[in-house]
């Protein structure tokens, strides 16, 4: 048992890179494109089987979810930097400490979401404007997918524990089957037994609780230092500190996107449940291309963290070259794909032509170009990996929150039109993409220069 599990760990401070960064980045990618494939199905399944109406609901929850998870996933990326600098620095013996403190803090931020989820669900969704005729439907299906948020903690934190030693595979094995199980029962809460979007939301809770407790027996029957067992559950204060340090940030980035989202959400509501409907469905395919971006950000944010800690500079710049590359790349594939069929693709959404025609023309003018924003996902990231986490979120607040929100209540204010809403995004990933490559630029070259200074001075 020992050696299959030393087996699924990925050596990633010796050897050649490029293998390496692929066997960690391609499962994790499956693993995202996955999830996010499983949530198309929910709004597929429910916004052909149950109607538009439904589809907006669940669609116009879509960046309220988004703000409140993002922020607690930053969190577990945090864990996921701790543990890989250890690694990377020799202090494995700390890593126990780091492993129980991650998992405690899953639990806690999960059942916070919870609360948070149920008991603000139709307060905020009136302070973002959604329309009287899809708010309770709305309201309905928050409430019940936050029940759910302890296990989606769960299988998150401890996904990005298994991910800080190189195994990717586990947690996509944890994801499929959750997945798979989640769009059986879609078919039957919703076809079957007309749910609607109750059965959505119920369906993505059963399988979120599958997915935690597979990551929870990974965990318990370890042998490695990442071995975690549930009475040991602690909260050791520098590893929190450490955690947090990193991971408050990181999710303070997600969150800042979120935040626009949210005020572009108000606009797109403005126009009316058939805008909301095409809107969501095409916003799912950004999804999809963030994911594949995500997965080299995630292996960039590791591979970065261990060689940095172990003080490999030259090694850094090759985790940066080709994650960058390969996200880029990957990412551009995906949207081709995806666009060349994208008549198909949004058909799977819904047969109403007017919400057709809304989803392919923000896809023709947003999505197809969505690849650059891996440029400073990926370069945050790696800063990220380098100790830097507080940067890239300022970066990011700047060029797309406020940019995003001056826009808003400046250009969109005096051109209330539907393409005013759909180029602000584009164009705020350009602007991000420039500012992020300034910066780690810069800073990278003092950064280095003070550790290869270090270096031959010992």
């Amino acid at each position: 048992m020992a050696k299959a599990q030393k087996s699924r760990q990925i050596d990633m401070l010796h050897g050649p890179l490029f293998k390496k960064i692929l066997l960690f980045a391609l499962p994790l990618a499956a693993t995202s494109l996955l999830q996010q494939l499983f949530n198309t199905a929910d709004q597929a399944i429910v916004g052909r089987f149950a109607g538009s109406a439904a589809l907006a609901a669940v669609g116009s929850n879509s960046s309220l979810i988004t703000l409140l998870i993002n922020l607690f996933v930053g969190v577990s990326i945090g864990s996921n930097v701790l543990i890989a600098r250890m690694i990377g620095e020799g202090r494995r013996k700390g890593i126990p400490d780091a492993v129980h403190t991650a998992m405690t803090l899953a639990i806690v931020c999960g059942f916070l979401l919870l609360v948070i989820g149920n008991v603000f669900a139709k307060p905020i969704l009136i302070l973002m404007g959604a329309p009287d005729d899809v708010i309770d439907l709305a309201a309905l299906y928050l409430r019940i997918y936050f029940l759910g948020m302890p296990f989606f903690m769960i299988y998150n934190f401890g996904a990005s524990i298994l991910r800080s030693v190189g195994d990717t595979r586990r947690p996509l094995y944890c994801l499929l089957l959750s997945g798979v199980i989640n769009v059986a029962l879609n078919l039957l809460f919703v076809i079957v037994f007309q749910m609607s979007v109750a059965g959505v939301a119920l369906a993505t809770l059963i399988s979120n609780g599958i997915s935690a407790g597979m990551v929870l027996f990974f965990l318990t029957h370890e042998e490695s230092e990442i071995h975690l067992s549930l009475r040991n559950l602690h909260i050791n204060r520098e590893c929190m500190r450490q955690i947090l340090k990193v991971g408050i940030p990181t999710g303070l980035q997600g969150v800042v996107f979120s935040i626009s989202n949210i005020v572009i959400q108000s606009g797109i509501n403005s126009f009316g449940s058939a805008v909301m409907a095409g809107f969501s469905a095409a916003v799912s395919f950004d999804i999809f291309s963030f994911f594949m971006i995500n997965a080299f950000s995630q292996t960039s944010v590791t591979f970065t963290s261990q060689n940095f800690g172990a003080g490999d500079v030259e090694r850094c710049k090759k985790v940066y070259r080709i994650c960058l590359g390969l996200g880029l790349l990957g990412s551009a594939i995906l949207v081709a794909v995806i666009m060349l069929g994208r008549n198909f693709f949004v058909g799977l959404y819904t047969t109403d032509a007017l919400v057709i025609s809304y989803a392919i023309y923000r896809m023709m003018r947003a999505f197809s170009v969505h690849y650059i924003s891996g440029i400073f996902e990926i370069t945050g990231s790696t800063l990220r990996g380098m100790g830097y986490s507080i940067l890239p979120t300022v970066i990011t607040l700047l060029g797309s929150c406020v940019f995003r929100l001056v826009w808003m209540f400046t250009i969109f204010r005096v051109h209330h039109t539907y393409a005013m809403l759909v180029y602000i995004y584009p164009i705020s990933w350009v602007v991000t993409s420039i500012a992020m490559l300034i910066v780690y630029f810069i800073l990278r070259k003092r950064v280095f220069a003070k550790m290869q200074a270090r270096g031959n001075a010992a």
